[in-house]
């Protein structure tokens, strides 16, 4: 693992949590549903990243790893953000002077780090990215064990269970199975139906490692789905108002004081987590009073980049999507994609007041994809928040098929404006059709908004709108079953379908709304 695996490892784990950020985000619920765990671990490798990038191309292992970890250090942003930068502080002082820092070095660094981001945080909590690293941790250690046994036998093994890439794909394999126990250890992922969303992020880097140095990079990074229940948990903290204030800050201030900040912010709030060395220090940590922490890093020493959040706020900058839509399947789609989720149910157009909230949440800027029952509520909610700064873009969406294709290509550090045009050039691109009944027991087919077909059987109607819907050039078809669909109606348009545009990608999914049969898409 020498200096130059280091900044391929920095770079592609900066792209991969770009990637995967807001799946992160939508896994957010603990300690607070803010929905920006995600996002806080992709700055804090950006910043490690970019750290190592500044070096010359010559420099040597130790200095590009402990750039690394300075760099994570610097623009550690959240309670996760600042444990993995401990956890790179952690590698750093193991990996920095090992020669060479093959496998078994790695090993014992992994072990290191694990102590020390624990050592981190002032009341460690199972469930949480601690957990996946001390799994990592140990399993790094055992691999590298069971390989010294094999030399000490003259076994043929030996080598290639030491080798670094064994070692880390030990790690990363490890973590993901502590990351799939993380649901059952803390009882609020239990009830939002989620794993941990800093472990998640930490299973991605450990991900990013191993390609890092295989030169196999996926084509995408692999994030568990968040739940409905977790969107409803983070869309209520807006109004919930009971999470404080978190205050972070670095800290320029001796070992001996920073032992006693610890324990005056211990006592103030929780989510405490301090990381550093030698002089300068990031804090991070949960308080009902703000002005008491940043008191006591006054007298502690001179805090800098100091910043205050309000845990309930609706987010301040950048800019979000909300799709309004019916049917579980449909929305589980929509929220692994990234964006938000109101659910509009089959009772028809929702309130403009709720409308409202959903999009405050949602962000400063926003693009709202509602559904027939509630693109004049959208509208109205749209005009009514442009007094309070909020600029939004509503989209005109005919089916959820297209509202699909508009979520896949947002962007959320785009420039909005051509952020929603891209979006609304992609639903544009998609033809639809649906199968739905017709209420005196017969079927109706539906090829964009016009009655084109009818008859009594749902496989027969869905196959007439599927190859009416579908062209030569199609790459994408898209099949969602509604709750009254025949069983599996969706595979055997698939199956008819395979012959028609071998070339395309079928997928098929079930969660549709109450009032289609068969929700039909293609690209």
């Amino acid at each position: 693992m020498d200096g130059a695996a280091v900044r391929r490892w920095c770079r592609l784990a900066a792209r991969a949590l770009a990637q995967a950020r807001s799946g992160i985000d939508a896994l957010n619920v603990f300690p607070v549903p803010d929905a920006d765990t995600g996002s806080n671990l992709h700055r804090t490798l950006v910043s490690a990243a970019e750290a190592v990038e500044a070096l010359p191309p010559g420099a040597d292992p130790a200095a590009v790893w402990q750039a690394a970890a300075h760099g994570a250090m610097l623009g550690a942003c959240g309670n996760s953000g600042i444990i993995v930068s401990q956890l790179l502080r952690g590698l750093a002082d193991v990996c920095g002077s090992a020669s060479p820092c093959d496998g078994p070095a790695v090993a014992a660094a992994f072990g290191h780090a694990a102590a020390l981001a624990r050592a981190a945080v002032s009341r460690p909590v199972e469930g949480t990215v601690l957990t996946v690293a001390d799994a990592a941790a140990r399993a790094a250690g055992a691999r590298a064990a069971g390989a010294r046994a094999a030399e000490a036998r003259g076994a043929d093994e030996a080598a290639p269970a030491a080798s670094l890439h064994s070692v880390v794909l030990a790690a990363a394999s490890a973590g993901r199975r502590a990351l799939d126990g993380t649901t059952s250890q803390l009882r609020t992922l239990a009830s939002a139906g989620v794993v941990d969303a800093g472990a998640a992020g930490l299973c991605v880097l450990l991900d990013a490692w191993c390609a890092a140095i295989s030169g196999e990079i996926p084509p995408t990074w692999e994030v568990p789905a968040a739940s409905p229940a977790a969107g409803a948990a983070q869309r209520q903290s807006v109004t919930a108002g009971s999470f404080g204030y978190e205050v972070t800050y670095l800290l320029a201030a001796p070992a001996p004081a920073v032992a006693d900040l610890r324990e005056q912010l211990d006592s103030l709030g929780d989510s405490l987590v301090i990381v550093g060395g030698g002089e300068l220090w990031s804090v991070h940590v949960h308080v009902a009073d703000a002005g008491a922490a940043i008191e006591a890093a006054l007298r502690a020493g001179r805090p800098r980049r100091l910043t205050v959040s309000y845990l309930g706020a609706a987010a301040a900058a950048g800019h979000g999507v909300l799709v309004i839509c019916e049917g579980d399947g449909v929305a589980d789609l929509i929220e692994s994609a990234g964006a938000a989720v109101l659910r509009s149910g089959p009772a028809g157009e929702l309130p403009v007041t709720v409308l409202s909230a959903a999009i405050r949440q949602t962000g400063r800027r926003c693009v709202v994809i509602p559904d027939s029952g509630s693109a004049a509520a959208a509208a109205a909610a749209a005009e009514q928040l442009r007094d309070e700064g909020i600029e939004v873009m509503v989209m005109d969406v005919r089916s959820p098929v297209q509202a699909l294709a508009a979520v896949a290509v947002h962007d959320p550090d785009g420039e909005f404006g051509a952020n929603a045009a891209a979006m609304n050039r992609a639903a544009a691109r998609v033809r639809y059709g649906s199968v739905a009944g017709s209420g005196d027991g017969g079927v109706l087919g539906l090829i964009g908004d016009a009655q084109a077909l009818s008859g009594t059987d749902q496989g027969a109607v869905a196959a007439a709108v599927a190859a009416a819907v579908v062209s030569a050039g199609t790459e994408l078809v898209t099949l969602i079953e509604g709750p009254a669909a025949r069983p599996g109606l969706a595979q055997l348009v698939a199956e008819q379908l395979r012959s028609a545009v071998p070339a395309a990608e079928i997928a098929c999914y079930g969660g549709g709304p109450a009032a289609a049969h068969l929700l039909i898409g293609a690209e």
